[in-house]
């Protein structure tokens, strides 16, 4: 859900008239509730949430007011806290809502020791991410923490919380929706259905536990579903919410689709790409029109005339093994003086896409490749993204150019822009480029690196590369000064069987040296592209910022890193990021607890945006925090992102070409690629975790330590060191536990563990859980398809 007013019309009101239109939203509510209790004894059903405000009552109010009781609020200035599914009214997670402050005699007391009481009753955690600005009451459960919501510019920026503290004590601010705005939702939801003999409808039960469950006309199920429900008990839908009114908990809804059985791959990723608005539907025959034709196509001549001609320069791509989407490729020239000449080229998807076209409007809605575990959902159609536009190796291929002038510690002496046509020579896999990098001295045969007949001799693309990397590690070297910070997020890389496309295993992914060469290099494009656009349009340029973190919940994780003795910089970036360095340490388990610190570290950063120049006056807000510099923006993969195609176009009309947007227009685009670039993700996570899923059902149980993230009062986070997963572990389902107990001092937290002995004679011994202690946890398959359990093991008693 978001606090947003778009499309709603906000003028400058006075106290008055706003005072007149909340009485008369008050009056409204209070006539329908008085209403219903007197009719309540004639058959009508009684009003389980309050109505919407009119369209004309959110108009007329001004929304920008800071002291409004009825108000949007600034990314994350303010942590409102929405108590349960009437605080919520019938809003969905992304959707753009209004919501109205409560009395702050109903704000929630927040005490560091609120999650020892009552179990039995719900549990207020405050769940965060990039994309997470307000807290929800749910059930404590790691992988349902993600009822999220965006929010406009509105209110006096504020430093920090506006959450008001006493002593001890936090009044946490409370809401209730009050009106929606835009259903970004996408109302379409997976789950399966139940019948009822004696009702009209079946009842919908969503997998995602956040969206009501729906009522569907038995008309909409299959034939046989009254006759023979428990065939179905196992099928997947697709349900699309038609209504939700106010005097029903449920919603109402109409069958879209059958998906299949539930726990199969095909109908599993066809309802999480569906939920989450993919379009993975073929591309249109208008679309398909706008292609190049004749095919196979070449590059005309008078283009060719146009272009800087680099097709006998050593060019190469450095990519997983298994991309088939090459949209950016690496030079690297010794010059006389010792000097380097280094390109970055870049595939020119603008030329293909023009403006005002079907083809454009596609790519435009899509705004991203979707990636998933075994398969993309391409932004533009394979004969762009894998053919023409890729640069694969041995053809003629369009591309935008960035090529500097750079000394070996890769200081800048000169830089060129421009339109130009390549012909790469070589496509290596960062497993070869690492080969490379670990052996300079051996002479690699073209069998060694899987290439047929390179137009350049291997030596040399392998002193290219190591050429590259030496530059690289000084580019390195000099951003890691300046105070950048990269917080690396666990990754799942899976080996899966190409016939039955199950997973045969998995591992975290492995960053090396041929990732960071590559990584320095788009850097360094990225930043001197928007540099060059902002300089020739500064009101018109697509950018990329980072927001600074949060500053109360860097606070609370400064003052819990204190406590558990970690001493931790906060101060910027680069202070952080230092920090996380020193702290790791070089035993086995050093990788365990930096990313455990990580993830930590994370929970206050917010989410990097797409933003207009000329819509966002100040700019001070452009900063990228991560990377600490004043500029940043994506240009290196416009094969699968259309903000790069928007970057490629603003380049070519500074190469004087003309523009045809302004400022709104690129903004409204940018929110759309901020949306879409989420909701891809979150779809990679979720194909991620259904992989895993099926990985410990066919292959488990699986075994690993695990180092503790987090403690509740009965149960524990940890991060399952094997396989980089994070999961729950519950104390209630631990077997030979004979009893548990919580404490808390401070912000640090405690379980101790009381196990039952190992013999009748022996005595009971204890185990303390608090942040980074390693355990041993079992993975264990659930009676539902891709749900997993993590179980304690009982430890060694000599360890106890």
């Amino acid at each position: 859900m978001s606090c947003h007013a778009a499309g709603v019309p906000s003028p400058e009101g006075n106290p008055q008239a706003m005072r007149a239109i909340l009485s008369r939203h008050m009056i409204k509510k209070r006539s329908l509730t008085d209403k219903c209790k007197s009719k309540r004894g004639r058959g009508l059903k009684k009003q389980v949430f309050e109505p919407y405000m009119t369209v004309e009552d959110v108009s007329h109010v001004n929304l920008r007011k800071e002291n409004n009781p009825l108000f949007c609020f600034q990314y994350d200035k303010w942590d409102i806290f929405l108590e349960g599914v009437e605080a919520r009214n019938r809003a969905l997670n992304g959707d753009i809502v209004v919501v109205e402050l409560l009395p702050q005699e109903q704000w929630k007391v927040i005490t560091y020791d609120h999650l020892s009481q009552n179990s039995k009753s719900l549990k207020y955690e405050r769940q965060w991410s990039s994309e997470r600005t307000v807290a929800v009451s749910h059930k404590a459960k790691i992988s349902h923490c993600n009822i999220a919501f965006h929010v406009m510019k509105a209110g006096k920026p504020q430093e920090g919380s506006s959450t008001p503290q006493t002593n001890e004590k936090t009044l946490q601010k409370t809401a209730k929706v009050v009106y929606i705005v835009e259903k970004k939702h996408s109302r379409a939801v997976t789950g399966s259905l139940k019948f009822f003999p004696d009702k009209p409808f079946a009842l919908f039960s969503p997998v995602d536990h956040r969206v009501p469950r729906i009522n569907v006309p038995l008309s909409d199920c299959p034939e046989d579903f009254n006759i023979r429900p428990e065939v179905y008990a196992n099928t997947l839908f697709i349900c699309r919410i038609t209504d939700w009114t106010a005097d029903n908990a449920f919603a109402q809804g109409r069958l879209a689709k059958t998906l299949g059985q539930a726990g199969e791959i095909e109908p599993e990723t066809e309802g999480i790409l569906t939920e989450h608005s993919v379009d993975f539907s073929d591309f249109t025959p208008e679309v398909l029109e706008c292609l190049p034709q004749p095919r196979p196509w070449c590059i005309p001549p008078e283009e060719l005339e146009k272009r800087k001609d680099l097709r006998r320069d050593c060019i190469f791509t450095i990519d997983p093994a298994t991309a088939r989407d090459l949209d950016d490729a690496l030079s690297c020239k010794l010059l006389p003086d010792g000097n380097f000449e280094v390109g970055v080229h870049i595939a020119d998807v603008s030329y293909f896409v023009k403006e005002n076209t079907a083809l454009d409007e596609a790519a435009s809605q899509r705004a991203t490749s979707v990636y998933l575990v075994q398969q993309v959902v391409p932004m533009l159609p394979r004969l762009l993204c894998e053919e023409l536009c890729s640069l694969n190796p041995d053809f003629d291929r369009l591309t935008f150019s960035v090529i500097w002038k750079l000394t070996p510690e890769g200081k800048i002496l000169s830089e060129w822009f421009g339109r130009s046509v390549i012909r790469s020579c070589a496509k290596l896999s960062y497993d070869h480029a690492q080969s490379m990098i670990e052996a300079p001295e051996k002479l690699f045969s073209p069998n060694e690196l899987q290439l047929d007949n390179p137009e350049h001799p291997i030596d040399e693309i392998h002193e290219a590369v190591l050429r590259l990397h030496s530059i690289a590690q000084n580019l390195r070297r000099q951003r890691i000064s300046t105070g950048t910070l990269k917080l690396d997020q666990v990754k799942l890389s899976f080996n899966i069987n190409k016939e039955s496309m199950m997973p045969n295993s998995c591992s975290v992914y492995e960053y090396k040296d041929s990732n960071r060469l590559v990584e320095e290099f788009m850097l360094l494009a990225n930043i001197a592209t928007a540099h060059h656009i902002h300089r020739k349009f500064p009101d018109l340029a697509l950018l990329r910022r980072h927001p600074p973190p949060k500053t109360k919940m860097m606070e609370e994780l400064k003052e819990m890193c204190s406590q558990l003795g970690i001493d931790i910089d906060l101060s910027s970036p680069g202070a952080l990021q230092e920090s996380l360095n020193n702290l790791t340490g070089k035993d086995e388990y050093s990788a365990a607890r930096k990313a455990v610190l990580t993830h930590l570290c994370s929970r206050p950063m917010q989410m990097a945006l797409y933003f207009c120049s000329g819509v966002l006056k100040n700019e001070q807000l452009f900063k990228h925090y991560a990377l600490n510099i004043p500029l940043y923006t994506h240009f290196t993969s416009p094969i699968r992102r259309y903000a790069d195609i928007i970057v490629h176009r603003l380049l070519a009309s500074s190469l004087s070409m003309c523009l045809k947007n302004g400022p709104k227009a690129m903004e409204k685009q940018a929110l759309h690629c901020n949306n879409k670039k989420m909701l891809a993700k979150r779809v990679w996570e979720l194909s991620s975790e259904l992989f895993f899923g099926l990985l410990v059902r066919e292959s488990g149980p699986l075994d690993s330590a695990a180092m503790v993230m987090r403690v509740l009062d009965q149960s524990f986070d940890v991060l399952v060191i094997k396989y980089g997963v994070q999961k729950r572990v519950y104390c209630k389902a631990t077997k030979s536990l004979q009893s548990f107990r919580y404490h808390q001092v401070g912000k640090k937290s405690e379980l101790t563990l009381v196990w039952l002995p190992e013999n009748q004679d022996g005595p009971p011994f204890e185990q303390v859980i608090s942040i980074f202690s390693l355990v041993e946890v079992q993975l264990t398959s659930e009676g539902s398809p891709l749900k997993y359990t993590a179980l304690l093991k009982r430890p060694q008693t000599n360890g106890a």
